[in-house]
């Protein structure tokens, strides 16, 4: 990094910083924690914008910056913190003694270019090492992640990817307003950050081309067979390996493979509800993940169905040109106030990111952090409150108290919707939507008008409610969300033994760490069951980096051992699954009897991770022999 700004220019690029990142990394750069004063902090900066600090205090922070910027520039040396300062700075930080996150956050408070997770050995240094090859399914962000850390370690990999480039969900959905509800700096590889991100929020566009530069920059395209679908795996015990049937435009072909890797994520199959008439509309009807832009829908009569993550994005941009749009809610979401939600990142801290060493650690770090311990505390139910539809703890009730007072704010001469839009569950029964006030002020215009009413069917030109109105629509959208439960669908999966996956979940997927199931051996997963976030976390890409490093060591593992292949016990997996479950149903989602992608026809959660985040790192640093059997 090179200073090349003078004092001034310093200061100026120093007034749109992130003031608690900046503290943070004055405080390592110096080697100087005293600055980290009581006073600069309270129990709410974790979620207060500029952490809440007093106009005094973000300048005083902003002069200190300006002295080590001037010193940087003048030649002074860049040290990485020590364990110590680590400590010091994340437990004034968080409220709390870090001391048992310190080792995780060493993998992540490092300068651009250095990559602790790296794979530390590379199958050529290996000495006898087995030929293993692994087949990954699905290029979007985990299938990538993968390729590239076995790529690193010299394993032999293909990607089949059964679309025509590399994002995943980022290629596929392409709907009016569709971008991330992550901090663009979290959903990110933590080895790969971008210095230039232009959203605080990224959209659509802008991660699918994060991914796509990723991809050409370490040279995974070759390893990617695009327009190719994984039909089916099944296990073959004579060979020791997996057969996989390939579908491509032209023909049907089959593959085998030692392990793999089924990166097909939970959110890649629209789910379209079961509405009596659905298939007798006669205008346009289509998916918000399918969406079909040779619509025009300005000046039309446009009925939404839904009112979930995806459809609060699209509906505030095509309320702008629809002539009449109906909102057809089941129930109202709970919005987390984010103001900076569709801003763009401010010149000067753009500048921050590529020029003031550390800066982008301490800012992911301030980012990562309230997913480290306090958000999840509101979602954890308290018996002795006692728990209701209302709020399961003290903690979940004051959320309640500030997320309706937020609302309720945006709501002044419409009393009509404040039954439409206050929750009857508590907050951390769904998933919390980001919002930057656009939702409530699209449900105000004189052009939309939310319905509470329950869908009744669907006519050819109209959807009609429970309570017998007719609701004229020329377009249908379904903003309903994914078939999360149905994990690896559509592919059929026959393990050992001639076991097929999906029958023995029979829609209630379970597996050990979310990777490994018993009876499929050398099969992993990643976002797997059980390893979504939730909202409590940093992102889905943190959670795929810890399942990619229990991957690469199992693969290290099954390169120099006498058998070959490793399946995990089922009673580890059992032992885990009830671990999980007993979590789960402690959990706002798990106590709710609100509906929620979060929970399956079997009532039971196999979406979501119930703890901390730092649980799974901690899980995940090691492959363990002893909990699999070994196959030769």
């Amino acid at each position: 990094m090179t200073i090349d700004a003078d004092d001034a220019q310093l200061r100026r690029h120093l007034r749109d910083a992130e003031v608690p990142a900046l503290l943070m990394t004055v405080a390592h750069l110096t080697g100087d924690t005293s600055i980290l004063r009581d006073d600069a902090r309270s129990d709410g900066w974790l979620f207060l914008p500029q952490g809440g600090l007093s106009t005094g205090l973000r300048e005083q922070a902003r002069a200190l910056a300006a002295g080590v910027l001037a010193r940087l520039r003048d030649g002074a040396p860049v040290l990485p913190p020590d364990a110590r300062t680590l400590h010091r700075i994340t437990s004034w930080a968080m409220g709390m003694d870090t001391a048992d996150l310190v080792p995780m956050l060493a993998e992540e408070i490092v300068p651009p270019g250095v990559d602790p997770k790296a794979p530390g050995w590379s199958r050529d240094d290996l000495p006898g090492a087995r030929e293993v090859e692994v087949a990954v399914v699905g290029a979007g962000m985990s299938g990538l992640l993968a390729a590239y850390r076995l790529k690193q370690a010299g394993v032999p990999v293909v990607v089949y990817e059964k679309s025509s480039d590399v994002g995943g969900t980022w290629f596929e959905n392409t709907y009016p307003g569709c971008r991330v509800d992550v901090p663009s700096h979290l959903y990110s590889y933590s080895f790969a950050q971008r210095a230039d991100w232009p959203y605080h929020f990224s959209a659509q566009d802008d991660l699918r081309q994060y991914f796509a530069d990723f991809a050409k920059q370490h040279g995974l395209y070759d390893h990617i067979r695009f327009d190719t679908e994984v039909r089916a795996a099944a296990w073959d015990e004579s060979l020791g390996r997996w057969r996989l049937t390939l579908g491509t435009p032209d023909a049907e072909r089959t593959v085998t493979s030692t392990v793999l890797v089924a990166a097909v994520g939970q959110l890649n199959r629209p789910h379209l509800p079961d509405l009596p008439g659905r298939d007798e509309f006669a205008g346009p009807a289509f998916h918000s993940a399918r969406w079909d832009h040779s619509v025009d829908l300005a000046g039309m009569r446009v009925a939404v169905v839904g009112t979930g993550a995806s459809a609060i994005q699209f509906i505030p941009e095509i309320a702008k040109t629809a002539g009449e749009l109906r909102v057809f809610q089941r129930t109202p979401p709970w919005l987390r106030p984010t103001l900076h939600y569709h801003q763009p990142v401010a010149d000067g801290l753009r500048w921050l990111f590529e020029h003031l060493p550390y800066y982008t650690a301490w800012h992911r770090f301030w980012l990562l952090a309230p997913g480290l311990h306090r958000v999840l505390e509101g979602w954890v139910v308290d018996r002795d409150y006692p728990p209701t539809e209302r709020a399961i703890s003290a903690v979940n009730d004051a959320l309640r108290a500030t997320l309706t007072g937020y609302k309720l704010g945006q709501l002044a001469g419409r009393p009509d919707l404040e039954p439409l839009v206050i929750p009857a569950y508590p907050v951390g029964a769904k998933r919390v939507l980001r919002d930057n006030g656009a939702w409530i002020a699209t449900l105000r215009r004189d052009n939309v008008r939310l319905v509470g009413e329950r869908i009744e069917r669907i006519t050819p030109g109209a959807v009609r409610t429970a309570d017998g109105a007719e609701h004229p629509a020329d377009v249908i959208i379904y903003g309903t969300g994914f078939a999360a439960s149905e994990f690896l669908a559509p592919m059929t999966v026959t393990g050992r033994g001639g076991i097929d996956l999906h029958r023995s979940w029979n829609g209630d997927a379970r597996a050990y760490l979310g990777l490994t199931v018993p009876g499929f051996p050398n099969l992993f997963c990643l976002y797997g069951p059980n390893t979504n976030l939730a909202g409590h976390g940093g992102s889905i890409i943190y959670m795929s980096e810890c399942g990619v490093t229990y991957l690469l060591d199992a693969v290290r593992h099954l390169l120099g051992a006498p058998h070959r292949a490793v399946e995990v016990r089922p009673e580890v997996c059992d032992a885990f699954n009830e671990e999980l479950d007993a979590a789960n149903a402690e959990r706002a989602w798990g106590f709710s009897k609100a509906n929620n992608w979060f929970i399956n026809r079997a009532g039971r959660s196999a979406q979501n991770w119930p703890f901390p985040a730092q649980e799974y790192w901690r899980r995940t640093r090691r492959f363990d022999p002893a909990q699999y059997l070994h196959l030769p």
